[in-house]
């Protein structure tokens, strides 16, 4: 491992085939130190408690290590790390939520010809832009992590549709879809907060 002089530039790509070569800890520190910072910063947006989200950073580059050689350069690397990470905390949450039996039950009873309603979509946009963050920031605790998830994508990471689509494996109209479902959860719970 000596001779193997690894230079900073080194693409992720390149350093994720030779981590699945050399299944070397030295190498696989360099994507830590990449990307470390980021994945923490996901997982403090879904459990909002640094303990929590440094023991889920912890178990996300654990889990990484593991499951490096799955990584199909089919995308850039750090999209698939996103995605990895992303999928993580949401069964996290999940798991977390369904332990609590959050009080909160939601129906799919509205039609999806309401969702699609370019005008209630842009209501709940102001909506939205002018919620008090205490209130909201509840709101979010108490909203399906999938929604908080692609809501989170689309206005804390700024992701265009299209990158939301690449994550989510999904059509462009069902992310749009997703999303304007999210928006309309997440009005009608913090209305009721």
């Amino acid at each position: 491992m000596e001779d193997l002089k690894i230079d900073n530039s080194i693409s992720d790509e390149k350093l994720v085939e030779l981590i699945v070569k050399t299944k070397s800890s030295e190498l696989f520190s360099i994507i830590y130190d990449r990307y470390a910072h980021l994945v923490y910063n996901k997982c403090i947006s879904f459990v909002q408690n640094k303990e929590e989200a440094q023991d889920l950073t912890h178990d996300i580059f654990v889990k990484l290590f593991i499951k490096i050689k799955t990584f199909g350069h089919k995308s850039k690397f750090s999209t698939w790390l996103y995605s990895f990470t992303y999928n993580h905390c949401v069964n996290y949450v999940q798991r977390d939520l369904n332990k609590r039996k959050s009080k909160f039950i939601y129906t799919d009873s509205e039609t999806e010809q309401d969702y699609l309603n370019a005008v209630q979509n842009k209501i709940n946009d102001e909506i939205i832009s002018n919620m008090d963050s205490e209130k909201l920031t509840k709101a979010l605790e108490l909203i399906d992590p999938n929604d908080k998830s692609i809501l989170f994508m689309k206005y804390q990471d700024e992701m265009s549709i299209e990158d939301i689509q690449e994550v989510l494996d999904l059509g462009k109209s069902a992310v749009k879809m997703r999303l304007s479902r999210a928006k309309n959860r997440l009005v009608k719970v913090y209305e009721n907060i």
